[in-house]
């Protein structure tokens, strides 16, 4: 747990490196990252897909140590709001993966999951899996499922449910973000604060903080370039094709205002973890994320009096 003299702890995560897959020859292979995210400065880190960084505990573990590194979140996506007959299946489906990542993050000392829902359209050929809107029952689906998540996770890994608002998803913009916080329990799902892909799906930050204070859990601290954003919008771009175009920016380049949100969460007098995560897939010159995540750094460790890397 951050010292609470540390109110924001600022770390990284592969994502900041190019890697949205387990195994992909387009991605910074995981020991160049360790490594770079040392040199870069950070202390802490989120483990990515599951399979990119070793899932042997032991040999994480040995991995970790030799750099003096923290693991604080794992990640994993989730479709609950396709189980709409409440069936063994479709909580199994959503459970398996969760269980491999509460199971190596709960072992390498972290303290929360992030947890993203599925996008509703395919992210390469941007064809509808599914309807852009939710159905009554589809929400009830959803806020059941996370609050079941959410309770096991605690119970059973001790691990907090953190959800994470997402670009092509259902729970996107302002309304849908403070309807999923309406309608679960504080006690076992609270919000993942992405910067980013709020300010994409035109819901603002400091509003959620100023509005749901209790409920900002975790935060990824990204910038949108609104240039782009426009674009996508005209071109109904997917959320791939969006971050090909540039649409994330290095901050303080971009919205939202970073010193804002920072201060803002400073001043609700707890620790939050800051998690630096600028979306870049593909990286074809593994040269290119190091610079940037130093330079992220330094910049949002200026914008708060009460923000760390540890």
């Amino acid at each position: 747990m951050p010292d609470i003299e540390n109110k924001l702890i600022i770390g990284t995560a592969p994502d900041s490196w190019g890697v949205w897959f387990p195994d992909d020859v387009k991605q910074t292979p995981w020991e160049r990252f360790l490594d770079e995210v040392v040199e870069s400065g950070y202390k802490t880190i989120e483990l990515g897909p599951y399979g990119y960084l070793p899932t042997d505990p032991v040999r994480l573990a040995e991995e970790l140590t030799a750099r003096d590194l923290k693991v604080c979140a794992g990640t994993v996506f989730t479709a609950f709001h396709r189980g709409l007959d409440g069936s063994a299946a479709a909580w199994d489906e959503a459970w398996e993966p969760a269980r491999q990542v509460a199971e190596l993050t709960a072992a390498m000392g972290g303290e929360h999951i992030v947890v993203i829902p599925a996008m509703w359209r395919d992210d390469v050929t941007g064809e509808a899996v599914e309807s852009e809107q939710l159905s009554a029952a589809g929400w009830d689906a959803l806020f059941t499922g996370h609050d079941r998540l959410g309770k096991i996770l605690l119970e059973d890994f001790g691990l907090k449910q953190q959800f994470h608002s997402h670009a092509d998803s259902h729970v996107c913009a302002q309304v849908d973000i403070e309807t999923f916080l309406q309608n679960t329990d504080p006690a076992y799902t609270n919000l993942c604060l992405d910067t980013g892909h709020a300010e994409y799906g035109g819901a603002s930050s400091l509003e959620l903080i100023r509005k749901h204070p209790e409920r900002i859990g975790y935060l990824h601290l990204k910038q949108i370039d609104p240039g782009v954003l426009a674009t996508v919008r005209e071109q109904n771009m997917t959320w791939a094709a969006a971050n090909k175009a540039g649409v994330m920016v290095e901050p303080p380049n971009g919205l939202p205002d970073l010193r804002a949100v920072i201060e803002a969460v400073e001043a609700l007098n707890k620790p939050v973890y800051g998690i630096v995560e600028q979306d870049m897939y593909p990286v074809l010159d593994f040269s290119v994320p190091m610079p940037i995540a130093k330079r992220t750094a330094t910049h949002l460790l200026s914008c708060g009096s009460r923000t760390r890397v540890r």
